[in-house]
Order: C-alpha cells, then structure tokens, then sequence
C-alpha cells in the first residue's frame, strides 16, 4: 500500500483587524497536508502551506483547488518508499509555488523524524532553552499601539517590532519618540518594518528622521523589485536595511547570489512559506553568510502548525538574534499546541497536546 497525501483548510479569525501598509485582515485561509501511509495512517506527518494574498507568488482564490489536484497527483504514483526518482522528479516540479513546497517539505520532515512534531533534536524540542523573539507591533490608531508596546514591554520584551508606513508618517514619529521615553535603545532594541511603503524619492529623507530613535533596522523601505534604488538605500541610510519582499519569487543559488551581492543589506529576512520551505530557506542563508549579510528567521502568519516548523527549524540553526516567532497569538482559533510565550521567549512544552485539522 502507498504513502498518500491529504489536504486541509482552515478560516483562522484574527483578534483584531491585522493592518500593515497594504491594508487590514480580518481571516487568514490556512491550508495543511498530512501525509501517512495507508498501512499505519495513524503516524502522520502534517505540513503547513497558507499563501498571503497580495504577497504570495502562488495565493489565489482557488489556492485548495489547486492543493488537491497536487495532492492527487502525488497519490497516483502509489509510492511504497518516500524517496525514489519519481518522488524527486514530483517535488521538483513545486518550485513555482513556495508555500506548497513549504508545507510538503516539512509534512515529510516531520513524518520521517516519527511525526512528533520535533523536526530537529535540538535543546528547543527537548524543551531545555526557549528561543528569544521579537514583540509584534501591528499598525492601529495611537492608543491601540500604545497599548500594544505597553503590553510586550511589561511581558519582558526588550526586541519590538513596529510595522510602519501605514498611518501618517508624524503619527508614527511620535510614537517612536514617546517608546524612547520610555526605553533607551540598551532597554529595547527596535525594529522597523515598512513593507514597501515609502517611495524612492522620499525614503532616504525617512530613515534619516527615524534614525534618531536608534532603529536597530528596517524591513523593505521601498517596494521590491527596484534594485537600483534598494542599492543605493543601503549605501547611504543611516539604519541598516534588512531584505524581506525583495526575496520572493528568487530561485537558485546563482540568482540569490546575485541579487544580494547587487544590493548588498545588512540583513536578511527568511520566510519559509514565501520563498519556497527549508532547502530553499538554507540556501540564502549560506549565500548571505558568504557575502557578510546577517538573517533572521520570521513566520508569514501560520498558524501553530506553520509557526512550530518554523520555530524547529530556527532551533537548528542556531541564530543569536532575536527571531520574529510571534505571530502565533493572533488568532481566536489557532490549533492548541506546545507552543507557549515565556517572557521574551517561545518554548515548547510537551505537557500541552497538539490539536489537528480534521
């Protein structure tokens, strides 16, 4: 009897409208496969693959249609072993949808490694060390924000990030300024995400005025894709500049190399389910390493399934920095999971029982 693939979906309801500079969110449509052989379909490997509308290469409305007729397409090749040349040739052919590659890659992962969900033996799934995160700020009116950076800061938060370019652009200055009051950059360290809002005309002018917040960096100042203009953003602004969008849809170790070695950041952000799962995710880490740019590791709104492969996976690899692991609090109804939020760090604890879709 062979291995077989199943997919599944969820609405998940955010808490509150999740806003960034493309606009607000009220559900996020997550879609999973589980794989299990028909002999033992009680061990079951699961995977997450939740493409972000408006940023996704391969988000469309029929995202699930789609996911079935892989699915199916795998199931009919009746495959005894989960490694043969068909299985390869199967898997090669997802390049052009990275949240599927994402979801597949880590199903497997975690089937093969006992479909515990502890994709790697690190001190993180043995439950010994927690991983130090980032705190989320999302865009909302003053008081909203406020309350928001009042919260992660009580929690023992000293990394926040702050999504920007959403509201007015004195707004958000003086937000900035009123965090500082209350935190100098050796309490809390700040981390900005524009998401492409600002223009190339007007960018360069507005990292100078957030640099006297002492930013620790910004996400994508400008949109991607214009690389003349990222270019010389990084070699005149005053905050370091990290990569986010500009890596989607980028695939091979030559084309990745070439366009950091173009703009040259001083970061990287790696989103597994954006740019194509954890091989693809391992390559332009080796890349950036080799051109002196640094990383960090951020989940793309998973839910818990998404957020622990993710979170295994930063666990391996072992960065010092704090990673951006936070998102999986957003929800009303997320999967119950070992993951849990201890001060400024996530944890992984066994005591706590997976929930799955059914």
């Amino acid at each position: 009897m062979p291995f077989v693939l199943t997919p599944f979906s969820r609405e998940l309801s955010f808490k509150f409208d999740a806003r960034t500079s493309r606009g607000a969110m009220k559900t996020h449509l997550a879609h999973y496969i589980r794989v299990h052989h028909t002999n033992a379909p009680e061990v079951q490997g699961w995977g997450e693959c939740s493409p972000l509308p408006g940023l996704s290469p391969d988000y469309s409305p029929t995202f699930h249609k789609l996911l079935e007729r892989i699915c199916q397409k795998y199931n009919d090749l009746r495959l005894e072993v989960p490694e043969t040349e068909e299985s390869l040739a199967f898997w090669q052919t997802l390049s052009a949808w990275p949240s599927i590659c994402f979801g597949a890659e880590t199903a497997w992962v975690d089937y093969l490694r006992g479909a515990k969900r502890m994709l790697y033996n690190t001190p993180f799934s043995r439950s010994e060390k927690g991983i130090r995160i980032n705190g989320l700020i999302w865009m909302g009116d003053l008081a909203f924000m406020r309350e928001q950076i009042e919260n992660k800061m009580a929690q023992g938060f000293t990394c926040l990030k702050l999504k920007i370019g959403g509201l007015d652009f004195a707004k958000e200055l003086k937000i900035l300024k009123e965090i500082r009051t209350m935190a100098s950059p050796q309490e809390l360290e700040l981390r900005l995400d524009a998401n492409g809002a600002f223009s190339p005309a007007n960018a360069e002018e507005k990292l100078r005025d957030l640099a006297a917040f002492h930013i620790h960096s910004l996400e994508q100042p400008i949109k991607a894709g214009q690389l003349e203009e990222m270019k010389l953003l990084c070699e005149v602004s005053p905050i370091p500049i990290a990569l986010d969008e500009e890596l989607i849809g980028i695939t091979g170790e030559e084309n990745k190399w070439n366009l950091l070695n173009l703009i040259r950041p001083q970061y990287i952000i790696i989103k597994p389910t954006l740019i194509g799962g954890l091989v693809s995710s391992r390559e332009w880490i080796q890349v950036a390493t080799s051109l002196g740019i640094d990383w960090w590791l951020t989940s793309a709104l998973e839910s818990n399934i998404g957020l622990n492969a993710i979170a295994q996976f930063a666990s391996d690899l072992n960065n010092p920095l704090p990673q951006g692991l936070g998102t999986g609090q957003l929800y009303h109804n997320n999967f119950a999971s070992p993951l849990e939020i201890r001060g400024e760090e996530l944890w992984y604890n066994p005591q706590k029982a997976w929930e799955f879709p059914s």
